[in-house]
């Protein structure tokens, strides 16, 4: 076995400061986006490049807890469509007195997105290294660090992506014959756009406005 020292392998070189700037600028252009161009596509390379950049996402203890169903039949987009708006109605139902105005957001894509993907964690595959106390947590935690590299990719690529989280498990499962301890834990939209928000949709439409990082930073402790 090599050590890090004696790898053959050449190392990575550093990133030149120009790359370092057109990172912080892609991270701070993604937007979760639910208006898509109807009928537009995603080249097949393209939309593997995304999801190898999905892959190559951290995961605790290499366990690579997620899976990535790609929706290509119309009639089961259309039912995944069909859950999304049930729980669409449930949502303002318990939003109460701002279930109203939350039926007029737009939010998803479903029927409209050039890609449909469903992201889900794998049955438990018994992994201990690093999440002993934290099991399913971790698990998660990998999953979603993989959905954010796909998300930072389609923004380099001028693709938009939106991440719907209105489904019931259960039932996004049994459509699509995932196996028992799998659950799926993101509908992904994906495809070009018109045009990419100025600023977070919710914020443009005046339903919640994000915090300062200082407000969400302490030292030393929750409160310090």
């Amino acid at each position: 076995m090599t050590t890090p020292a004696s790898d053959p392998r050449p190392a990575e070189p550093d990133f030149t400061p120009d790359e370092q700037a057109a990172f912080y600028r892609l991270a701070a252009a993604r937007r979760d986006m639910r208006h898509f161009i109807a009928g537009a596509r995603v080249d097949e390379a393209v939309l593997r490049r995304l999801l190898e950049a999905a892959h190559r996402a951290p995961s605790v203890g290499l366990m690579q807890p997620w899976r990535f169903v790609r929706i290509v039949d119309a009639g089961l987009r259309e039912r995944i469509a069909g859950l999304v708006e049930q729980e669409r109605q449930r949502t303002a139902q318990a939003l109460g007195a701002r279930g109203e105005a939350f039926l007029k957001l737009k939010v998803e894509g479903v029927r409209d997105c050039a890609e449909l993907l469903v992201a889900a964690l794998a049955p438990d595959d018994g992994t201990v290294f690093g999440r002993r106390t934290m099991p399913r947590e971790m698990a998660l935690c990998s999953a979603a660090c993989a959905i954010q590299n796909l998300w930072l990719a389609a923004r380099v690529e001028n693709l938009g992506m939106g991440w719907v989280s209105m489904f019931e498990p259960q039932a996004l499962a049994a459509l699509l014959g995932m196996p028992s301890g799998s659950q799926p834990i993101a509908i992904l939209c994906l495809g070009p756009v018109h045009a990419f928000y100025p600023a977070p949709m919710l914020e443009l439409e005046d339903w919640r406005h994000g915090r300062p990082l200082d407000a969400l930073l302490s030292t030393d402790g929750w409160g310090g």
